[in-house]
Formats: C-alpha cells, sequence, structure tokens
C-alpha cells in the first residue's frame, strides 16, 4: 500500500517528456484524466476562498495552440465594464523549453461547468497561465483563484515553472 502512495505521488511530478518540483507547502490532490498535478492553494488573509494550479496534459497534438490557450484563458475575464480584461504575456526560456505565461486579472467566468449557459463573473479573482512546450507535447499550467491569494504565492508559482525541465519517461 505504501508504495502505491508514493508511486502515485511520483507520477503527478512528471509527465510529457517533463518533470517538475512542486514548491514548498503545495502538496498535489492528485492526477486525474486530464491533470498531471492539481496543487490546492490556502487562501491569503483578506480572501475567502482559496486557489488551484493544475498542470494539464490532454497528449501529444491536443489542447490547442499557445494562442488559442492565451485566448481562451483571457476571454474568463471582464473588467468592471463587462469588456475583455488586459492581460500580460511574456515569452521565456526554462532549463532550455519555450515557455508562455500569462498574467490576468478581474472578474472570472472560468469557474463555470460545461453545462453552464451563462457563467456567473467573480469578482476579484487572478489567472497566472503557462504553456510549456515540452518534447512530448504542450504541457498547461493554470493557476486561478482570488486576487490576495494567487499574489501571495506568485513566488511560489514562478519557482514551480522554473524547476520543470526534460528529463521524465
Amino acid at each position: 500500500m505504501f508504495f502505491l502512495l508514493c508511486s502515485g505521488a511520483l507520477l503527478a511530478e512528471n509527465v510529457a517528456g517533463l518533470k517538475w518540483t512542486p514548491p514548498a507547502g503545495w502538496k498535489s490532490s492528485g492526477a486525474t484524466s486530464m491533470r498531471a498535478a492539481t496543487y490546492p492553494v490556502a487562501p491569503a488573509p483578506g480572501d475567502s476562498s482559496g486557489g488551484e494550479c493544475a498542470v494539464y496534459f490532454f497528449g501529444v497534438g491536443q489542447g490547442g495552440s499557445v494562442q488559442a490557450n492565451l485566448d481562451r484563458w483571457q476571454g474568463q475575464f471582464k473588467d468592471p465594464g463587462g469588456k475583455l480584461a488586459t492581460s500580460k504575456v511574456a515569452k521565456v526560456t526554462i532549463h532550455g523549453l519555450p515557455v508562455t505565461t500569462i498574467d490576468v486579472s478581474g472578474q472570472y467566468s472560468g469557474m463555470a461547468g460545461p453545462q453552464a449557459t451563462t457563467p456567473a463573473l467573480v469578482p476579484g479573482y487572478r489567472l497566472l497561465g503557462a504553456i510549456i512546450e515540452g518534447p512530448s507535447g504542450n504541457v498547461f499550467i493554470k493557476f486561478a483563484g482570488p486576487s490576495k491569494t494567487v499574489a501571495a504565492n506568485q513566488g511560489r508559482f514562478q519557482q514551480l515553472l522554473d524547476s520543470f525541465e526534460k528529463g521524465a519517461k
């Protein structure tokens, strides 16, 4: 039984030819069919709910292009006037891997499920996202939550990104 639990934890830290180390204090709640790992993040003082950082891999050539995902993530946020929120996008290289990041804040509609016809907008949310172009396909990282919680954990999110490297089988 102990071997199975340890084995699952190790699987949650590698996918698609990449491996990573979660930052101190971030413990994965496990993998699912679309998520290689999910890290629940406790609320920061002043926030009533926490955030969530998920690492997705949909398969080789799956999950859409970098730009399509950036557009979709940005499209989940509106400014106070109801228009598309402004985002900051950057391209960097981490351990030889091309990485595109996005930072967007505002009223968040990304919490709606697939059956929702009109998603509810949740004010005061922020998303830090990254798309890592790995040897076996794109890996998507989405950290969303109340703005204070995301800001308080922005350094940990960057630690997570900085830990990605080639090497997992």
